[in-house]
């Protein structure tokens, strides 16, 4: 079983990156991230607030959810383009502290590993909490006027500078939570992607793979 851990803020290249990858080395990709999304999608759709934990706790228990690499379903419904949408993202933080929430994906972002024989898996807490015996961990930052750039090309109705705010909301929310805060691990390997592009950063990446084997 290979397991590579890829972890880091909003807008460090944690997606792009972890999917071409795990193109690169013939292993299935999970965006993690995307599963948190989704419990906010079905949160609001309920007409539920995300800061009321025990009813967002009672959504994941039994909600159905299926992340694919080309897109998410939600009980059923392609939620694909609404996860990414100003509304989930402005919410998402909120429900990825609830505990109950990260007890359920934790179980199956193992479940979807066990059940493949390993992965590349991004997210926030991949290599401090789900698989700390990870094959690589890895941690992606970049300079956050990079990041916020980045995000707002992907988020076009929003201007630079609402998303750079959001985003250093976002940061301090993910670094701040009592449960899973996203961190890196002591044994992470750091990479700043700041100037690199996405060919160059998997180069990087490749190349400790195969310096450790």
């Amino acid at each position: 079983m290979r397991i590579i851990a890829i972890d880091g803020p909003a807008g460090s290249g944690k997606s792009t990156v972890a999917r071409k990858l795990a193109d690169r080395l013939g292993l299935e990709y999970l965006d993690t991230g995307a599963m948190y999304r989704a419990v906010t999608f079905a949160a609001l759709r309920r007409g539920v607030d995300p800061s009321e934990a025990e009813q967002v706790a009672r959504i994941v228990a039994d909600i159905g959810l299926e992340v694919r690499a080309d897109g998410v379903t939600v009980d059923g419904v392609d939620a694909t383009i609404e996860i990414r949408g100003p509304e989930v993202s402005r919410a998402v933080s909120i429900v990825a502290a609830n505990p109950a929430v990260r007890t359920e994906m934790v179980r199956r972002q193992r479940a979807w590993v066990a059940a493949r024989g390993g992965g590349v898996l991004e997210g926030r807490d991949i290599g401090t909490v789900v698989f700390p015996d990870a094959d690589l961990k890895v941690y992606l930052t970049a300079d956050p006027e990079v990041r916020a750039q980045r995000r707002s090309q992907e988020v076009t109705d929003l201007d630079y500078e609402t998303v750079a705010a959001d985003m250093a909301r976002r940061d301090a929310l993910d670094q701040g939570r009592e449960v899973s805060p996203l961190a890196e691990a002591e044994d992470a390997f750091p990479v700043d992607t700041s100037g690199l592009s996405v060919d160059e950063i998997i180069d990087v990446i490749a190349a400790r793979l195969d310096h450790r084997g």
